[in-house]
């Protein structure tokens, strides 16, 4: 079975699929990264003094996360033309155990404009982003080939 390209992209198809491991490490780096340091992030009795069920990673490292799922299909990140979530859940990072982010990335709608890809972003097989879409010029727009770019 060939791989899907954006060139044949068909709604339904999975384009890409994977897991990330997030630990308390992972958090205080995009700490340091992003400028939030928002201690629900990284200290367990601040997370419980405000009724949090531990300690969070942050919703925009989820949704860089996910969105990033989808850039070696397309081969360039200058691809994608809009990109929109909704939170549902939080992402709880167990001190010990951490958590896995699992995403999968289905095409959802394919027009001459644009192929939108629907995500799909699980923690402890629940939902944690909702209406998770992107959408990315489709193969040849700017007469380049996608499936040509990444190689």
């Amino acid at each position: 079975m060939s791989p899907v390209t954006a060139r044949t992209a068909a709604v339904g198809d999975i384009v890409a699929e994977r897991t990330v491991h997030l630990t308390r490490e992972s958090l205080v780096r995009y700490a340091g990264a992003s400028g939030d340091f928002n201690p629900i992030h990284y200290r367990d009795e601040v997370a419980a003094e405000v009724g949090l069920p531990g300690v969070l990673a942050h919703g925009m490292l989820t949704m860089g996360l996910a969105v990033e799922t989808v850039v070696p299909w397309l081969g360039d990140a200058g691809r994608i033309l809009d990109y929109g979530v909704r939170f549902t859940r939080p992402v709880v990072v167990d001190a010990t155990d951490g958590a896995d982010l699992h995403i999968v990335a289905r095409v959802g709608q394919v027009t001459d404009d644009a192929v939108r890809i629907d995500l799909t972003v699980t923690a402890a097989d629940t939902a944690v982003l909702g209406k998770a879409q992107v959408r990315v010029r489709p193969a040849g727009a700017d007469g380049v080939p996608v499936d040509d770019a990444a190689r």
